[in-house]
């Protein structure tokens, strides 16, 4: 019933559906699982196949990222093709759009030895036009191609707390799906319809996040200039209309909640060079279908200066020591 309800949701209507039970080890199919960029996202996506019990064919561009596979003997291979050649399931989670293409279609990319009939999940974030050409030579290949971009970042990852936004559910992988996605931290799965959507949608939801963050980081800043102590303004705004995810779950400033990016120098979490690169496809996706995105625009320019002013590789939620940090007059 789970799996028909799963899948009614993608060729129909979007729906939400709970996959916790899926994943029982117990049950877990010991098919190899191929899994190429294992970086702070794919890591712990990628451990938690190895708790169910999926033997991994591991790729990563860079060899000390797989040093851990390696060691819990796990095969780690030296090219995305010689992981579709051990693997007939495949998981990518890539930067951007120029390592997707070139996992995929270069000349040592997975579509060089995919087998016919391969499932290839992508659960990176790029440009929706990029994803939707990739589905392309994929299926002209005789594989099966779906977008399962994730929302929850590498918090939710480790305890297997992820959601996905799923694009090119088809009825034959249907399940193997399920299990996978449920397997690597999809306790939740949002099924949006066509090979491309589940990263349009990833892409809202994270042009959205960005905006959070930074309207967040600025209300903390001036309520800070103005008096209030810190804890108590967020515990304020936290109990108030206010209220978000970057104010109750992931705050920007350090000193007010434990666990998060903020209370290490902001080491960690999801880094500010990649927002600035999601922004930059919500740029590029907003002109495509004249959308205006006024704030997003303002938003883009913020992370970008962030990045310029030396700070990429923090977590985005560093916007709140770059407004503390910007001269205003």
């Amino acid at each position: 019933m789970a799996a028909s309800l799963w899948l009614r949701g993608a060729t129909k209507q979007p729906a939400v559906a709970s996959l916790a039970a899926v994943c029982s080890r117990s049950v877990a199919s010991k098919t190899p699982v191929g899994f190429t960029g294992v970086g702070n996202m794919g890591n712990p996506m990628a451990k938690n196949l190895m708790k169910h019990g999926y033997p991994l064919i591991i790729y990563d561009v860079f060899p000390d990222a797989c040093k851990e596979f390696l060691d819990a003997r796990e095969q780690v291979v030296s090219s995305p093709a010689d992981v579709a050649e051990k693997a007939d399931r495949i998981i990518t989670m890539l930067p951007t759009s120029i390592d997707e293409i070139e996992a995929y279609s270069g000349a040592n990319g997975i579509l060089k030895k995919v087998k016919k009939g391969s499932l290839l999940i992508d659960s990176s974030t790029i440009d929706p036009v990029v994803l939707k050409e990739l589905a392309k030579e994929v299926e002209e290949m005789g594989a099966v191609f779906m977008d399962a971009p994730v929302s929850g970042g590498v918090r939710a990852a480790w305890p297997a707390n992820l959601t996905f936004m799923v694009g090119g559910v088809a009825e034959e992988s249907a399940a193997a799906a399920q299990q996978l996605l449920g397997c690597v931290g999809g306790s939740n799965v949002a099924c949006c319809g066509a090979a491309w959507s589940g990263q349009a949608a990833k892409i809202c939801n994270n042009f959205l996040l960005a905006i959070s963050k930074t309207r967040t980081a600025e209300a903390m800043n001036l309520g800070i200039r103005l008096g209030p102590d810190p804890k108590l303004l967020a515990k304020i705004l936290n109990m108030s209309s206010g209220r978000c995810w970057s104010s109750d779950t992931y705050h920007p400033v350090p000193g007010v909640m434990d666990g998060v990016p903020s209370a290490d120098n902001y080491q960690g979490g999801f880094g500010t060079t990649l927002m600035a690169k999601d922004l930059g496809l919500t740029r590029d996706s907003a002109t495509s279908t004249n959308s205006s995105i006024l704030l997003g625009t303002q938003a883009h320019q913020i992370y970008r200066m962030i990045c310029v002013k030396g700070s990429s590789k923090k977590d985005f939620s560093s916007v709140f020591q770059f407004l503390r940090e910007k001269e205003t007059f």
